[in-house]
């Protein structure tokens, strides 16, 4: 029974801490006119330009209809522009896009930073270390 409650707790801890940083970062994107889908958009897609609508649904954990529709918006706020390959629609930033993720990115990963600050360098590592091999248990 312990190892339940501790199973919990630490699920507890790290959903508090995961909801924290989410108002923290849509407080931030919302002042500049976005939310956190749209900045996880921009950050694809500036990483992977000319990435297709499936890859970035995958990439995302949501609907190809999904995707299509959060594009749609972006696209009418001239952030993102879609086109044709195939059977496939790629997608990329426009200039406004890519200056919109250009500030917004380099802000948001000095937030995240700042937010480990407490854990020293080492701390931080095995952090990860330890999210990626419960993360491979999860997908087992």
């Amino acid at each position: 029974m312990a190892e339940r409650r501790k199973a919990v707790a630490i699920w507890s801890r790290l959903a508090l801490i995961y909801k924290r940083l989410d108002a923290l970062g849509e407080k931030n994107f919302r002042a500049m006119g976005l939310n956190t889908a749209w900045f996880d958009v921009l950050v694809r897609v500036r990483a992977h330009e000319g990435i297709t609508q499936g890859e970035l649904a995958a990439a995302l954990s949501v609907t190809k209809g999904c995707v299509s529709q959060l594009l749609a918006k972006m696209e009418t706020a001239g952030l993102v522009l879609r086109k044709a390959d195939g059977h496939s629609r790629q997608v990329g930033l426009t200039v406004k896009g890519k200056a919109l993720a250009e500030d917004l990115v380099p802000s948001q990963e000095a937030r995240l930073q700042d937010s480990l600050g407490a854990l020293s360098d080492d701390e931080q590592a095995e952090l990860a270390r330890l999210l990626r091999k419960w993360e491979k248990k999860i997908k087992e």
